[in-house]
């Protein structure tokens, strides 16, 4: 049997210890768990233009309060240029409340007032009795002033025939729809009987006019109602609204 010297052995030991830590590593090494991979930077959030998610579309409170203010004022100043135009002819435009002199209202409150407790005191109204009709309730006091005047006023038209190819050159103008047809006519200073020198033909009983012409503090009577007022008619046109 050989025997090793000791620098053999050494020598071996020394190869020995350095496999053993080699595969040691190796077995650690493979052992590990992995590292997590790292966390990608959150992205950075742009702003959005143009509406969001209940955002109101359309014009603001503010927009349109600015549009009826201007709508207002335009309105104004063609009235204001349209009064200038008349007055350079010698026409005034008026209100009805303008055909009614002074404590009138007062007069006609007061009558209307009498003519309800009349009509609601109990007794009731017999069909085809003279209470059965469409009373009209007023006075012919009128403003004097007026007479003789060029004037301007709107009003709807009430003639006195009806038809398609109706020709009119007399007809009542009164301040509302449906006066003396499917309502009591106004009070007589309220109605105004309207003359033409040439007949005109009424197109649309419910689209209001302007009329123009001389008034008359003259009195006329028809079947329909009594005028306080006469107009001798020079124009009519559409009023628009």
């Amino acid at each position: 049997m050989t025997t090793l010297n000791t620098r053999t052995v050494s020598v071996l030991f020394v190869l020995v210890l350095a496999a053993c830590g080699a595969a040691s590593t190796t077995d650690t090494a493979e052992a590990a768990p992995a590292k997590p991979a790292a966390k990608a930077a959150p992205a950075t959030v742009q702003p959005v233009s143009g509406p969001q998610v209940g955002d109101k579309i359309g014009e603001t409170a503010a927009d349109r309060a600015a549009a009826r203010e201007k709508k207002a004022a335009e309105r104004a100043a063609a009235t204001k240029k349209q009064d200038a135009e008349l007055a350079a002819r010698g026409v005034k435009r008026i209100g009805w409340e303008e055909l009614m002199p002074e404590g009138e209202e007062e007069r006609l409150a007061q009558m209307y007032q009498a003519q309800m407790a009349m009509l609601y005191s109990g007794a009731g109204v017999a069909e085809g009795s003279a209470a059965d009709t469409m009373v009209q309730v007023g006075t012919f006091n009128t403003v004097k002033e007026l007479n003789g005047k060029k004037i301007r006023i709107p009003g709807y038209t009430v003639p006195f025939e009806y038809g398609a190819d109706a020709q009119i050159k007399e007809f009542l103008l009164v301040p509302y729809f449906g006066a003396c047809i499917h309502s009591p006519p106004p009070p007589p200073n309220q109605t105004i009987f309207v003359i033409a020198d040439k007949a005109i033909k009424m197109k649309d009983l419910a689209q209001a006019v302007w009329i123009e012409g001389t008034i008359y503090t003259q009195t006329q009577e028809s079947e329909l109602a009594d005028a306080a007022y006469t107009i001798k008619l020079t124009g009519i046109e559409e009023y628009t609204y």
